[in-house]
């Protein structure tokens, strides 16, 4: 029984990560072209509609939308928008965790996080795996500045959250890894193992 419980958690481990993101792309597509599927037919005659147009226009609505804020007028108006939802009672608690995730993931936020390093705590050797997200000090609050130190963030493991913590240069090293590799390792603890061997480019 042990040995039938072993390979059957192995193989779910296996299996759920790509079952449940194939079911997430699915959803995705589903929602676009039932969505957007009836808005063309409403436009279009039902002769002319044919099954995936509405997954190709919500792909071409999330190239818009990401082609229009790169300008300064919609970033402006889009975060006006945004703190509707920093003010409304339940979503405030919600959207802003739901925001920071996908900010991650983000072409902006990836050049923040450009840097991961290695965190030297205490006088013990004890390390931690951190993200610079301010070398300049004139970009952080007053008192909150000092003589060559930069702002790190200190993912949690298992969790969306951590720590931003001013430290000396000497207290961090840099690592040979992407920001992906470094949050996949963070959250999952390291349970996965060690981030992928890069290919040459």
């Amino acid at each position: 029984m042990r040995f039938i419980g072993r390979n059957i958690l192995t193989g779910l481990v296996t299996i759920l990560p790509v079952v449940l993101t194939l079911y997430l792309l699915y959803w995705l597509a589903v929602s676009a072209e039932t969505v957007l599927g009836d808005m063309i037919r409403l436009i279009l005659p039902e002769d002319m509609y044919w099954p995936g147009m509405g997954v190709i226009a919500g792909l071409i609505v999330v190239f818009i939308v990401g082609l229009l804020m790169h300008a300064y007028v919609v970033q402006r108006m889009f975060a006006k928008g945004e703190q509707l939802f920093y003010r409304m009672p339940l979503v405030r608690s919600v959207y802003p965790a739901i925001r920071d995730f996908f900010d991650y993931f983000s072409p902006t936020t990836k050049r923040e996080f450009e840097q991961v390093v290695s965190v030297t705590i205490g006088d013990n050797g004890m390390q931690v795996i951190g993200f610079v997200t301010q070398t300049l000090p004139e970009h952080l609050p007053e008192g909150f500045r000092e003589e060559d130190s930069v702002l790190v963030y200190l993912p949690l493991s298992y969790m969306i959250g951590g720590y931003a913590v001013l430290m000396p240069r000497s207290a961090i090293r840099p690592l040979e890894m992407s920001m992906e590799e470094a949050m996949r390792f963070t959250l999952t603890a390291g349970v996965t193992g060690s981030a992928r061997p890069r290919r040459d480019r």
